[in-house]
């Protein structure tokens, strides 16, 4: 199977109108028309120790959340660690490609993935798209109410967070959960409108976290953690529309960040 039929099933699921304005998802790199793909590497992130990886398995295509060029290129020589992965991939024929935004956007996509974490039900959009079923959000229904102490608790053993920014403890029980993966502080008012309990992200500002108390639980739990399953996502998409073809699930942390 050629690489841009992979491309193609992926696109399919989430496609690319679906991106927001400021994104580059899509092909990165590659010559997708001529290569068969000996493997795809999944990840969150391309850096060069995943591009390392890659190259150890066999893999010559990278299916990545985040785009590797987000910015214009306007020389490739290697003098930052896009510009030396770039260089790198073309020597090496990997084929790079990124479902970013759009995959956020999609419905199954990145925040349905993280309601399933969650166990969440009835889960559907609470900020969507006009004219279109996608939308940059998702809100679900916990199985039974939960006391904020042990929501908390929960995202912690489930995402694997060894810290949750949180505001004030909610003195109600937590039934209704609104989520959005990555940075998604642009989303909290319309989560409270949309009657969440609990809004669940990534990244949040701190005067975001103001004049909410007793409004809505705020639950950050780190832009790497909230994301942390989109390549689970990506092996079904895959193994779904193109059979045969050898998925391997990264095994390099990418977080930058780090807690002490």
């Amino acid at each position: 199977m050629k690489v841009k039929e992979v491309i193609a099933a992926l696109e399919q699921f989430a496609p690319l109108p679906l991106q927001e304005g400021f994104d580059n998802a899509g092909l990165q790199l590659g010559l997708t028309e001529a290569w068969e793909v000996s493997g795809a590497l999944l990840c969150l992130d391309v850096t060069e120790n995943v591009l390392d990886e890659a190259i150890r398995k066999d893999c010559n295509l990278i299916v990545s959340h985040h785009p590797l060029i987000f910015h214009k290129l306007s020389c490739i020589s290697g003098v930052d660690f896009v510009q030396r992965i770039v260089m790198r991939a073309i020597e090496h024929h990997v084929a790079i490609v990124s479902m970013h935004t759009n995959m956020d956007n999609a419905r199954g996509g990145v925040n349905f993935k993280i309601a399933e974490k969650l166990g969440l039900a009835e889960v559907d959009f609470f900020a969507q798209k006009p004219d279109a079923d996608a939308g940059s959000g998702v809100i679900g229904t916990l199985p039974a109410p939960m006391e904020a102490s042990e929501f908390i608790a929960m995202l912690k053993e489930r995402f694997a967070v060894e810290c949750v920014q949180a505001n004030e403890l909610l003195r109600r029980p937590i039934k209704r959960v609104a989520v959005c993966g990555g940075a998604g502080s642009f989303l909290l008012s319309e989560a409270e409108k949309a009657g969440a309990d609990a809004f669940v992200t990534g990244e949040m500002h701190y005067h975001d976290f103001f004049d909410h108390e007793q409004k809505i639980q705020i639950c950050v739990i780190g832009h790497y953690q909230s994301e942390q399953f989109t390549n689970e996502l990506f092996r079904e998409i895959i193994e779904r529309q193109c059979p045969g073809v050898r998925c391997e699930m990264t095994e390099t942390n990418t977080n930058p960040i780090q807690y002490f």
